[in-house]
């Protein structure tokens, strides 16, 4: 399958801050074909909003592009690298493999995932049709145990399940482990706004 990647320039309205007022002249929209069909879109802007495109289907594994399609992370904020199992509304399974040149690991002491636990949980949430126009907002975490930090080299599997889901609001109890050793556990509390 081969991907080629077409550039196309338009103009952006005026963008406000809170301290300035600029003008960004251009936002470049990148579209991805594959063969016959022109499904894909990711609109990459500077200074302006980020949208979502939409796919008509997952398929497994989901590697880091697909992941990005769903997600509007970034590297280095993009803390999930494959995802191997997937429930619609019930649950899903991710891999994160950890380097040294993750932020959070820069004093060497180690850390606990607890972010990439969460975009695990936004990737299950979004990747429902009615919801890959919103953006998920952490509101609550709970219940959380922090057993072991992770180290460079490490494969962390994380896992996420819905406890509760409703149109606007939901929970996700979700867990890592390293191997057989649960790195962190815990219930988190999100909401879905517009974007």
């Amino acid at each position: 399958m081969e991907w080629k990647v077409a550039a196309r320039s338009v103009r952006d309205a005026p963008i406000t801050g809170r301290r300035w007022h600029r003008r960004i002249p251009y936002r470049w929209a990148l579209t991805l074909r594959c063969g016959p069909f022109d499904c894909l879109r990711l609109p990459r802007t500077v200074g302006g909003r980020y949208t979502l495109p939409v796919t008509t289907g997952l398929t497994l594994p989901l590697d880091n592009a697909a992941i990005e399609r769903i997600l509007p992370h970034r590297y280095p904020f993009l803390l999930v690298d494959r995802i191997t199992e997937f429930e619609l509304d019930k649950r899903i399974v991710g891999i994160k493999n950890v380097s040294l040149n993750e932020r959070y690991l820069s004093d060497r002491r180690g850390r606990s995932p607890t972010e990439a636990v969460a975009q695990v949980g936004a990737i299950l949430i979004l990747a429902k049709s009615e919801n890959r126009q919103k953006l998920p907002f952490f509101t609550g975490i709970e219940r959380v145990r922090y057993l072991r930090p992770v180290h460079p080299g490490d494969v962390v599997v994380i896992e996420a399940e819905v406890v509760r889901l409703r149109s606007r609001m939901g929970r996700l109890k979700g867990f890592a482990r390293v191997g057989d050793d649960v790195v962190i556990d815990g219930t988190m509390t999100f909401a879905l706004g517009t974007r």
